[in-house]
This record gives C-alpha cells, structure tokens and sequence, in this order.
C-alpha cells in the first residue's frame, strides 16, 4: 500500500513510499482511508517541533476517515462496509483522561492515517454521521472533539456570549456548535474575507485584530464592559494576557492551542481577581466523540473544509504553516 511517512523531519523530506499491507489482529480492524483531515499538531510533528524524540519513519496526521475493510476473528462492533472514523487517542474510551488514556495518539506515539490503509482497535473506532462524506468526516476526530468539549465543559446557557480566536478548524467548530446551543459568539481574526464567510455560519461579530491590536478592549465594548463568558483559546501564550483582559469575573478559558509565542507578561492577578478558570483541553474521548456525532447528525452540521488530492499532502501543511486557511485542510485518496 501507499503512504507518506515521516523519514526525516521537514515537510519537504516527506516520502511517498510503499508499504507492506497492514493485516488486522484478533480485536483489530483493517480500514480503508478515503480523506485525511491536518491539524496544527500535524505540522508540528512533520517539522520535529512536537517530539523531537519521536521514532521514525512514522506515518502523520490523527485525522482520517474510511471505510471497513475486513475485521479480526473476536471483533464483534464493525463489520466490511461501515463507514468510520478513528479516535485521536486510541486508548480513552470513557472517563476522565489518566496517563495511560492518553497515550497510543495517532500520527505521534503510533503511526497516523495518511496511507490508503490502517489498522486500528475495534473500539478506537466510531461511526460517522450518515449525512456527511469522507472528506467531512475526517475534520471530526481532533478539532471538532476539542470543540465539543471546550463548550460541553463550560456549561453555558443559551443567550451566553463566547470568543473565538482566529477561523481554523477548532475555531469554526466552535462556532458551529455554539450557535446550535442558542449562544452568542464574537471573532478576531486577521482575515476580512474570511470573517465575512464565519458570519454566513453565524458568527454576531467581528474585528480584524490586525488594524485594531487591542481586541481585548473591543470584546469589552461588545460586553457592556463585563466581558465574555467563555474564550476558545487557541494561540496561546500570546495571546492569553489579553484573553484574560477580556473573560468576565467568573468565566472561563477553554485552553487548547500554542499557535503564538509570548507577547506580554502573564497577568497572574487578573486570574485571582477575576476568578477566572482556565482548563486545558486535549481533544476527548470515544464516548466525547460519539455524543458529538450525535449532535452533528441531528443538526446536520456541515464542517467547513477545502479539499486536495493526498499527492498534495506537503502542500496542505505549508498552507497550514501560513495560517491562511479557513477551516479544516483535507486531502481525499479516493472517494
């Protein structure tokens, strides 16, 4: 079979190579991959950012979604034909994560779903909603989970106002699933065009943060001077300290993403005097994944994604080093 696989770090030393056929085990299944979906962390781990220490060759990317091949002689779940997608950690089934849940993550501690084929657990499995194709269905594993979880975890009411930073993959979701649970968001981006095409999907409003670098003052102004009640924090260290400017006393930060370095000194008083939680998320469970599924095919949500061939697979991640992507960056083998 196909495959790209990391032989040495670089998106350029990426290889296109073959490899020996992957055959299932007693409580395995063989799947055939239709679309893979990149995350940062993808990039990440292509450019020997994420583990230096990582074993190589290693196949990237967490994200994939297919169809049942064949399955082993004591799998009881799956059967040829079931249309599927993986779990990003294949080891957290249920349950608060623990050290052990967390290890086995696709494309980093284990070879990922970028090749035609791959081998998973029967229940680092689930099925995708009947709705969506391959290619929509490979952008749920990481980002949509971690967005389903940022606010599952923040327990707001409808008519609450959230933050979204910027209009990648886990940004977008988030907006999506806010708006289906009656909540108000706002946006900073750097991109007019692709704010105007968040506001199609619902977005309420919105700045540039490139002619107005003080977005932590305009969230307050859209607030009445309160602030929000959740920020999905994706950029990190840099933009934390205005984050925390701009989350009301009592709220929350859903902490997810490391996409900016450190700008200003955190602000560690604002965390006491305004009580703000902040909780790290790390994409979720099987059991988060399948509730999230079931949301998304009640609602026939639609994620928002630009598809290429998987030859094109470099290609995507220096379009993801650019940060000029809306949405999620999908490559389609076949399907």
């Amino acid at each position: 079979m196909l495959a790209w696989q990391i032989a040495r770090f670089g998106i350029d030393s990426m290889e296109f190579v073959e490899r020996a056929e992957p055959e299932p085990g007693p409580e395995e299944v063989l799947v055939q991959v239709h679309a893979v979906s990149f995350n940062y962390r993808d990039l990440l781990v292509v450019k020997g950012l994420y583990n230096p220490k990582m074993a190589l060759p290693r196949i990237p990317c967490s994200d994939g979604a297919g169809q049942v091949l064949a399955v082993g002689s004591h799998v009881k779940n799956w059967k040829t034909g079931d249309r599927v997608a993986g779990i990003f950690m294949q080891n957290w089934v249920d349950g608060p994560p623990s050290p052990e849940k967390v290890k086995g993550a696709l494309g980093g501690d284990i070879d990922g779903m970028l090749a035609e084929r791959v081998v998973l657990k029967e229940s680092g499995l689930v099925r995708i909603p009947a709705h969506l194709n391959f290619a929509e269905a490979a952008t749920l594993p990481c980002a949509a989970v971690t967005a389903w979880n940022a606010l599952a975890g923040a327990r707001l009411m409808p008519g609450a106002t959230i933050l979204i930073q910027g209009t990648g993959g886990v940004s977008l979701f988030a907006l999506q699933l806010a708006k289906l649970a009656g909540l108000r968001v706002l946006c900073v981006s750097s991109s007019d065009e692709n704010l105007a095409r968040a506001r199609e999907l619902g977005l309420d409003a919105s700045l540039n943060y490139r002619g107005t670098p003080d977005w932590d003052k305009w969230v307050l102004d859209q607030t009445g001077g309160e602030g929000v009640d959740l920020i999905v924090e994706v950029g990190g260290a840099g933009t934390l300290p205005k984050s925390l400017r701009s989350v009301r006393m009592g709220g929350q930060i859903a902490q997810i993403g490391v996409l900016s370095g450190p700008s200003d000194q955190l602000p560690l008083p604002l965390v006491l005097h305004k009580q703000v939680q902040i909780k790290g998320i790390y994409v979720g469970s099987r059991r988060d994944f399948e509730q999230m599924n079931r949301a998304i095919e009640l609602a026939r949500l639609r994620p928002v994604l630009a598809a290429r061939p998987w030859a094109d697979a470099p290609a995507s991640l220096r379009q993801m080093e650019e940060a000029s992507h809306l949405g999620k960056l999908v490559v389609t083998m076949q399907g």
